[in-house]
């Protein structure tokens, strides 16, 4: 395993930190072990040539593939369930009470490979039914890693990641390829717009949020981090909006949503 200087990680941690985020200050052996293979792939035999090839690249794709191999893709459909419970349970016939203009604004930041926004995108479409095509409500769907929006704009699963799913949702939403894994159908995917956007950056969509859902995102950011991006969401949230956090994650002390229940947060009207 290739070793990384102490200035080759200062300079890394700290520059991911700043840009993205993400605290990695104890994470020495992590970046080691993950990015080895990855750099002798790329055909350097040091860190330090190959983070001054990430450096220079200003599309900002290879620091993109750095921040995907240090992270956890790890994602299935219905993880977290108790957040869709509450999405089709109190979300949705609160929003089809109250809503004027029949427009929904969900959010997926941090979508990874895109179980989350098309699970989303499922329960609503199984809640409205026929209804659904009166509804202006494509979820928006955002990462940092340009290779998890690939992936997750083609739409492709395996099977395992099918399994938590009602065996009426994997026949209706997706298609089963010759090779075993399995396609969201276009009706489904037509449902989510993916973009790339760093959550570190300010939100500028021209529209507020009816919910916000950033799971599992912010086990990766220190408390004060994790307080400004809240602060952002809530500034971002319409009154009376939801926020969804993992439940593995603890909202930093003095952020102005109210607890509905673990891991779900509520803007007051």
């Amino acid at each position: 395993m290739l070793e990384i200087n102490n200035a080759d990680f200062e300079r890394l941690v700290k520059f991911i930190k700043v840009k993205y985020g993400l605290n990695l200050y104890d994470k020495k052996y992590l970046v080691e072990s993950r990015l080895t293979n990855y750099i002798l792939d790329c055909g350097f035999d040091n860190f330090t040539e190959f983070l001054e090839s990430v450096y220079a690249d200003r599309s900002g794709i290879e620091m993109s593939n750095v921040i995907s191999r240090l992270t956890t893709n790890y994602t299935y459909f219905m993880r977290e369930s108790e957040h869709f419970k509450h999405f089709t349970d109190v979300f949705l016939p609160e929003a089809t009470r109250s809503k004027v203009v029949r427009e929904l604004r969900i959010w997926s930041a941090g979508c990874s490979y895109g179980n989350e926004p098309y699970n989303l995108a499922m329960c609503m479409d199984n809640y409205f039914g026929p209804r659904h095509a009166a509804w202006d409500s494509k979820i928006l769907a955002t990462d940092i890693s340009f290779n998890a929006l690939r992936m997750a704009k083609q739409g492709v699963f395996t099977e395992q990641s099918l399994q938590e799913l009602p065996a009426l949702w994997r026949n209706k939403y997706f298609i089963r390829n010759d090779n075993g894994t399995y396609r969201v159908t276009d009706e489904l995917r037509n449902n989510v717009v993916f973009k790339y956007h760093n959550l570190m950056d300010e939100i500028g969509f021209k529209k507020k949020f009816d919910l916000i859902v950033c799971r599992n995102v912010m086990i990766y950011f220190d408390d004060q981090t994790k307080f400004d991006l809240i602060e952002r969401f809530y500034d971002a949230t319409v009154d009376g909006g939801y926020l969804y956090i993992g439940h593995a994650e603890n909202a930093p002390k003095g952020i102005r949503y109210k607890t509905v229940q673990p891991a779900i947060y509520r803007k007051p009207k």
